[in-house]
């Protein structure tokens, strides 16, 4: 049985703007480093940057990262002040900023869990939406 997430690992052109971008910028703890790579920390979750020829998503994948309550509007202060590109406005349930990372990846900060998504869903189901157990 599948009980979790164990890692994301994100293909990087350059590893010391990742390391910057991902370390410095967003804050996420720098764990190891090597010359092809690096394993930061968010929490529970493991961020390998892996430096590779890096080809991003043209669909909607996307890694979302939690932030608090009432950050958003610092968060977007200290993207913009980054020149940090938006790819995407928020839609949906919660606070939320999409932006690239120095390859292009899409990322979001997202306040909210799954809880709180199925609860608006719930008041204001998509299309064809079931709830199970």
């Amino acid at each position: 049985m599948i009980t979790g997430l164990n890692h994301l690992t994100v293909a990087v052109s350059d590893l010391d703007r990742s390391c910057q971008f991902y370390g410095e910028l967003l804050g996420i703890k720098m764990m190891a480093r090597w010359d092809t790579g690096a394993y930061l920390q968010a929490g529970s979750l493991w961020l390998c940057l892996s430096l590779d020829k890096a080809i991003p998503a043209k669909d909607y994948t996307h890694y979302a990262f939690t932030v608090s309550e009432g950050t958003i509007a610092e968060w977007l202060g200290k993207l913009n002040s980054a020149g940090v590109e938006q790819w995407r406005e928020n839609r949906s349930e919660g606070s939320s900023l999409y932006f690239l990372d120095p390859d292009g990846h899409k990322l979001e900060l997202h306040v909210g869990d799954l809880n709180s998504r199925l609860s608006s869903m719930q008041k204001k189901p998509y299309k064809g939406f079931t709830l199970f157990d």
